[in-house]
């Protein structure tokens, strides 16, 4: 009877608990049975692992009784990652390696059925999760995972190919096999890589006139707001929506680590764009599940991986109502919690939306161009799709007009996004060293304290309330929005000139006379 004990992680939002893989073998009747919670995938485990050990010239103890337990046993696990541990369990179990050498590494890889490792999902979020427990374990890892938890500065890193790469680390002493200095390129210890910010995206140089436009988006960058921008089609909305991110400031180690990981639990972590601000556009086809994350375990939705980034809706309100109002929590939280019957994860939600829409089921009202040809009630029943409450979250609403073709033929190339993103830099610096977040993010007596708002400006501020019939929380939004202007300007308090340019920010959508 020999029992061994292998450590790796599962997956439960950026947490990454610790799975303790143990494997005992007793005498009995031939069996190999896995127990602790496990998913189809999991178990078919058996099966991989199997055929890895054959065919990698290892002994499979067939005449044994196998009996793998992944403790603890109430937490979910899923994923072929379990298929390295599991091996190694066996194989420490059976005396083919040293147990006791495993001690201080955690290991995750899915088999394939010769032995070579695959990658799996959520290698960097994994990596995160111990920077942010300070656990010093050294983390063995496919081809692709690794490289992707190497991202972390403090992380210690192997590189497996192949099921044999890890045995020879582990060998007993005394046998006689190569150990891990002679594994070449099979076994390798990866450095942290610096962050790239990557080549530029596109410039806001290509979109012509649009100033208005322009100088929202500008103070949006500044402040972290929110916009919608309304037009007809063809105006220049997407345009302007997919050339934000270009605006904003360069993303530090922690914010590009944060939002690397949530890609990687969810698949799409791409080395290209490390150290780049993500910019998620979903079809208006998407789902609120789509959107807000979900299924068993949760996985991040568009919402969180946009984290720290843009969140581009286009036609806003051809998305569900339900998909809409699942925006309303994290945009005023930045979090997105997901609750099930066995368990709960939790998502970091910060991004900026950038929304678009038409002002009309046609796309025309208050066209000088083109006549629009809504009823009264239809543009009524199209904008009613966006609630009060959705709208009153949005800091920025703007109009976007369409330009005549002359003015797009001979206009000249406009202002370039590195020019517009020194100054929203300079703005964000402003506001991080006065009370260390961005403007959009103070809340309760924070905005007092650094508002810094004069007394004319005040009294205009409660004027302008009054009598377009302001919440609360538009008044709050619309000093925020106030602050972030002052700050472009480099101003030591919000003055009247700065609460006016926000109040024209809060406006209402245009309806039919």
């Amino acid at each position: 009877m020999s029992l061994a004990l292998v450590q790796s992680r599962a997956l439960l939002g950026l947490q990454a608990p610790v799975v303790t893989v143990e494997v005992h073998l007793t005498n009995g009747l031939p069996s190999f049975t896995l127990v602790g919670l496990a998913d189809v995938e999991v178990k078919e485990a058996r099966e991989r692992v199997r055929s890895a050990l054959q065919n990698a010239g290892l002994e499979f103890p067939h005449n044994k009784r196998i009996t793998v337990n992944l403790a603890p046993a109430d937490l979910p696990k899923d994923s072929g990652r379990f298929d390295l541990p599991i091996a190694l369990g066996i194989l420490a179990a059976s005396g083919q390696i040293d147990a006791s050498r495993l001690a201080g590494h955690e290991f995750a890889g899915e088999l394939s059925l010769s032995g070579e490792l695959r990658p799996v999902r959520g290698a960097l979020a994994t990596s995160l999760a111990l920077r942010t427990q300070q656990i010093d374990v050294q983390l063995v890892l496919p081809p692709g995972s690794a490289e992707e938890a190497a991202l972390v500065p403090t992380a210690r890193v192997v590189r497996a190919r192949h099921l044999l790469d890890v045995v020879r680390a582990f060998v007993p002493p005394g046998s006689g096999a190569a150990g891990s200095d002679a594994h070449g390129d099979g076994w390798t210890h990866l450095q942290p890589l610096p962050m790239d910010a990557g080549a530029d995206g596109p410039d806001m140089a290509d979109v012509k006139g649009q100033a208005t436009a322009k100088r929202a988006l500008e103070i949006a960058a500044a402040g972290g707001h929110s916009v919608l921008m309304a037009g007809p089609p063809g105006s220049g909305k997407s345009m302007l929506a997919l050339r934000f991110a270009g605006l904003l400031p360069a993303m530090a180690v922690q914010e590009a680590l944060e939002s690397a990981a949530l890609a990687s639990l969810a698949g799409r972590f791409r080395p290209e764009t490390w150290g780049r601000r993500p910019t998620g556009a979903p079809h208006h086809t998407a789902s609120a599940v789509a959107l807000v994350g979900g299924g068993s375990p949760p996985r991040p939705g568009e919402i969180s991986l946009a984290h720290h980034g843009v969140l581009f809706l286009d036609e806003l309100p051809e998305f569900s109502r339900a998909a809409l109002e699942a925006l309303r929590e994290p945009l005023e939280s930045g979090r997105i919690t997901i609750a099930r019957a066995v368990q709960r994860a939790e998502f970091p939600a910060r991004f900026q939306l950038i929304a678009a829409m038409n002002p009309c089921p046609c796309g025309f009202l208050g066209s000088t161009q083109r006549a629009c040809r809504c009823t009264p009630e239809q543009v009524n029943r199209y904008q009613g799709k966006l609630s009060g409450p959705l709208l009153d979250r949005i800091d920025l609403h703007v109009e976007v007009p369409a330009l005549p073709a002359d003015q797009l033929v001979q206009a000249p190339a406009g202002e370039a996004s590195a020019t517009i993103r020194a100054r929203v830099e300079c703005a964000r610096a402003l506001a991080l060293a006065r009370q260390g977040k961005s403007n959009q993010a103070l809340q309760g007596q924070e905005i007092d304290t650094h508002l810094q708002l004069s007394a004319a400006a005040a009294g205009f501020l409660h004027t302008a309330a009054a009598r377009l019939g302001w919440s609360a929380r538009s008044t709050h939004r619309a000093l925020k929005v106030a602050r972030s202007i002052a700050d472009l300007a480099g101003a030591p308090s919000t003055e009247v000139a700065h609460v006016a340019e926000s109040v024209q920010y809060r406006r209402v959508l245009r309806t039919p006379a």
